[in-house]
């Protein structure tokens, strides 16, 4: 696989995003239940659809302004907290992103672009139980990688961190949502936003890599 990417790659990454989602958000919403109001799933589900929808209006449309209405459509897509926190994301990579021939470095600092922007929405931070707990260690992790080297090792080293991240929310109690007022009881349950992060990551690399 080339060491460059442009729009068609980009795509590949964020469809297959969508289809990780898609195949797994009744366990999302499981998990949901046990933590919030059980609906994380359907949210993302609704918002996976705009994504969708988004994308196969964007055939001629440059990638910067089909992040850029990714982000828009996920955020008037009805998703609770979710809607501005993801479309944010997309917002962000939409800052920081070239059409062709986007190197390992460049792909993490467009990652990154999107996770601080996601980030200034949520005053959330490591150990809060919350999707910063999968994003801001992707986002290290792909920092940390060789900035000229494979985009799909160093998308499967941010996708297996961020799987690690939402893993660990497992001994977190809450500080943010609903959650937070479960006390103790959430204790033994994943958080649902940072499995859906970890879901959307791994899907980036199995995108990229089909």
């Amino acid at each position: 696989m080339s060491n460059t990417i442009g729009k068609k790659e980009i795509i590949a990454m964020i469809v297959g995003a969508v289809e990780k989602i898609n195949a797994n958000h009744q366990m999302l919403s499981q998990l949901d239940s046990a933590t919030g109001d059980g609906d994380h799933g359907t949210t993302m589900l609704r918002s996976m659809k705009a994504v969708s929808e988004t994308i196969e209006s964007s055939t001629d449309t440059a990638v910067k302004d089909m992040l850029y209405n990714i982000g828009w459509a996920i955020m008037s897509a009805d998703g609770g907290s979710t809607g501005p926190l993801l479309g944010s994301f997309f917002m962000g990579m939409s800052e920081s992103v070239s059409d062709t021939g986007m190197d390992c470095g460049a792909v993490a600092e467009m990652i990154a672009a999107g996770i601080n922007k996601m980030h200034k929405q949520s005053r959330a931070q490591i150990g809060d139980k919350t999707m910063m707990d999968a994003m801001l260690p992707a986002m290290e992790t792909l920092n940390n990688a060789d900035k000229t080297g494979s985009i799909s090792e160093a998308l499967a080293s941010a996708a297996k961190a961020a799987a690690d991240g939402a893993e660990a929310t497992t001994e977190m109690t809450a500080k943010f949502g609903r959650a937070r007022n479960l006390g103790d009881r959430v204790l033994g349950h994943r958080d649902p936003g940072a499995v859906s992060i970890s879901l959307i990551f791994k899907g980036f690399c199995e995108g990229l890599d089909s």
